[in-house]
């Protein structure tokens, strides 16, 4: 159990370094199921997912992840990048018994998404909203007044709006969500 332990803590601290697709279990069982076989990747029309180089090492080598600094998830109807993982190292979440055959599945967070205040226009004065009709999740990015704040509760981290940033460097900022301590068995 302890040998498992580390081994669990070792793949999420290296984990830390960059997002996987939508619904991704642990990352210890994310490298031990995906077979790499790009499935995920070819199902990805937006083209967000890509497999890791070999330079970050043979564990996790053609794995894939999402590249949010430079596009962003449309949390596609279906989740075909999820539902092509045949080892199920993509798992939409199971549906209870009170779900009806139209309840969706709760949306993944994959990512942590912040708003510079320094490079963001509305907080220096001219007014902007490039990115306030793009969030496709209702209340995750607010308005106050001209300026935008993100509700980290309801935020999946798609990373739509930064797209939209118009300024450089872009005043939304992704990044790996906090690790999670490993479960106790």
């Amino acid at each position: 159990k302890a040998a498992i332990k580390v081994a669990d803590n070792k793949a999420e601290n290296r984990a830390s370094h960059f997002i996987r697709p939508p619904f991704a279990v642990r990352e210890l069982d994310f490298l031990l199921l995906c077979s790499r076989c790009d499935k995920c990747i070819a199902a990805c029309e937006p083209k967000v997912l890509f497999n890791l180089s070999p330079r970050l090492g043979a564990q996790v080598v053609n794995t894939p992840v999402m590249d949010l600094l430079n596009k962003g998830c449309v949390m596609c109807e279906g989740w075909p990048c999820v539902t092509v993982c045949e080892p199920k190292a993509l798992v939409l979440p199971q549906k209870s018994d009170t779900d009806d055959e139209e309840t969706n599945p709760p949306l993944p967070k994959f990512a942590q998404i912040t708003i510079t205040k320094t490079t963001c226009l509305p907080y220096s004065g001219p007014e902007c909203g490039a990115c306030k009709s793009v969030c496709p999740v209702p209340g995750a990015l607010i308005m106050d007044g001209p300026r935008p704040q993100i509700n980290s509760d309801l935020c999946t981290g798609c990373a739509l709006c930064r797209v939209a940033c118009i300024v450089e460097p872009k005043a939304v900022m992704v990044s790996s969500l906090p690790n999670t301590p490993p479960l106790e068995s």
